[in-house]
């Protein structure tokens, strides 16, 4: 008889690994999915033909292996990809919006426009050493940076904090001006009150120092889309679906079924059956059993904790996984006739719109913490790109709070007279708006995080159990991270392996590191 696999949820690691075991092994994957969506917070949320992408994703990776599997699903468009934001020439843009049957299964490949708003100004993020940024930030305060940073080099902090880490490669004004306040709005605490692990997995390499040998480097680097030179937050273009993150994910589930896989949506795991120290089956909501020889799961760990039945699972393993903690997320989409802020860049875009993908918000006066432009991702993600501006203001909560429990109405109403009040919109240029809500968006580096390890140890000990994913190892994984966990889990399944340290290690060891020497 086959051996089966159970895979916990259908985001980029459950997907990932139903792909891989049906592509490199004789096992089946059965993937059961609690929504009845697919991609996780990787999916694509369409509203009235206008596409949201949860968070933003640029398809980027310094891991070959998730490149080409990217580009296996969807080949690079060969014709050019409006990576210049020209209005498109293609009749499925007229206004009504792409068919998602008509649109080709194909990446683009874009600019990366980033930058930060901060004193209603423009600033490049990260922060570039040009005269725009000093004019911008005005005589006292480049003095103020500059000495700082020269500080910061000569008397380095011992990083106790993610405070510390910035401040050793920055400097404290730059800090404060740049970080300080955003990181605040993310994580509900300030920097001084967080670990140093987060800026070490997200930034990693990235300096003040960074930034310039960037820009001294830039004639001589090769074109590859792989930019494996480069820090990740310095690299200059990023493949992306037509139709957002969701089109290829929903890809690989067509795949999947296509080989003979199985997906089923708005499929809960609630218990998981454990005898020795092997999964045997786990229960879905309805009161299903489904029988596994291997569990590979990206539920959150306290979930996965407390689903577990047959097994004795000391107090101190369930205080822990009780106690991890995650910030939840609220996107709100604008349509709009057009923005206030203008193109003042020297790259050409269509009626001068601002080129941006994203816009970090350092202002302190308000809650928006980022704003997505979709029409800058991807033409195909509007439904009327010519005359119509699709945004995405992103806040960051948590679920129960104050600004959770605001009603729909209400929240956008404030959404909106935010942007109007940083002079980014005119209250009469929105048309349409809508609100959506993801819980667990982001498993957080402080509550029980510090002592996981005795976690992991535990679950190591049930052999057929992979952990894998963001939620999946409570680890904040970039969607690449996430899928390599997976590959690594079907390595181990493939090899007969019960050692999980490479799942474990992804993004943790040198290579997985975004500095690393290629």
């Amino acid at each position: 008889m086959k051996r089966q696999a159970v895979i916990i949820g259908a985001g980029p690691a459950g997907l990932t690994a139903a792909y891989e075991l049906l592509d490199k092994t004789e096992v089946h994957p059965l993937v059961c999915e609690e929504t009845g969506d697919i991609g996780g917070i990787s999916k694509t949320v369409e509203y009235k033909g206008n596409r949201i992408d949860i968070g933003g994703h640029r398809f980027f990776s310094k891991s070959d292996a998730v490149m080409d599997w990217w580009q296996k699903l969807m080949p690079l468009q060969g014709s050019p990809s409006k990576d210049d934001l020209l209005v498109p020439e293609d009749k499925e843009l007229q206004a009504g919006g792409p068919d998602p049957e008509k649109v080709d299964r194909l990446m683009l490949l874009r600019r990366r426009i980033s930058r930060i708003f901060y004193l209603r100004k423009f600033f490049e993020y990260p922060v570039a050493l040009k005269w725009e940024t000093f004019r911008n930030m005005g005589l006292l305060r480049t003095l103020k940076a500059g000495f700082g940073y020269l500080f910061s080099v000569v008397a380095k902090r011992k990083e106790n904090s993610l405070e510390d880490f910035y401040i050793n490669r920055f400097g404290k004004p730059l800090y404060k001006m740049f970080f300080e306040d955003y990181t605040e709005k993310v994580w509900g605490f300030h920097p001084s009150k967080l670990g140093a692990d987060w800026g070490a997995q997200r930034v990693k390499g990235l300096s003040l120092m960074g930034v310039l040998l960037h820009v001294l480097k830039k004639p001589f680097r090769s074109k590859d889309i792989r930019q494996k030179e480069e820090e990740t937050s310095l690299i200059e273009q990023f493949i992306y679906p037509k139709l957002g993150p969701g089109q290829l994910w929903e890809t690989a589930a067509s795949e999947i079924r296509a080989k003979g896989g199985e997906l089923r949506l708005n499929s809960r795991v609630n218990r998981i059956q454990v005898e020795g120290k092997r999964v045997v089956s786990v229960g879905l909501d309805g009161g299903d059993s489904v029988a596994c020889d291997y569990l590979l799961s990206s539920m959150p760990l306290k979930d996965l904790v407390a689903a577990l039945r047959g097994i004795d699972v000391p107090d101190e393993v369930r205080r822990i996984a009780d106690g991890l903690q995650y910030r939840d997320f609220i996107t709100v989409g604008l349509l709009v006739d057009e923005l206030k802020i203008k193109n003042h860049t020297k790259i050409k875009t269509y009626k001068e719109r601002v080129p941006d993908t994203w816009i970090y918000i350092q202002e302190r006066d308000v809650k928006v913490g980022r704003l997505q432009i979709f029409n800058n991702w991807s033409p195909y993600m509007v439904a009327d790109y010519e005359h119509k501006m699709w945004i995405g203001l992103e806040y960051f909560c948590t679920e129960g709070d104050a600004m959770w429990n605001l009603p729909q109405e209400t929240f956008i109403r404030k959404a909106i007279d935010e942007l109007v009040h940083i002079d980014i919109i005119e209250r009469e240029s929105v048309c349409d708006a809508v609100q959506l809500k993801v819980k667990k968006a982001y498993p957080t580096y402080y509550g029980t995080y510090y002592e996981l390890e005795k976690v992991k140890n535990f679950l190591d000990g049930i052999e057929n159990l992979y952990c894998i994913g963001r939620n999946g190892q409570h680890r904040y994984n970039n969607q690449d991270h996430s899928m390599l966990t997976a590959m690594e889990a079907v390595g181990c399944i493939r090899k007969g392996d019960t050692d999980k340290s490479a799942v474990w290690n992804v993004n943790t060891e040198e290579e997985y590191h975004e500095s690393k020497k290629q």
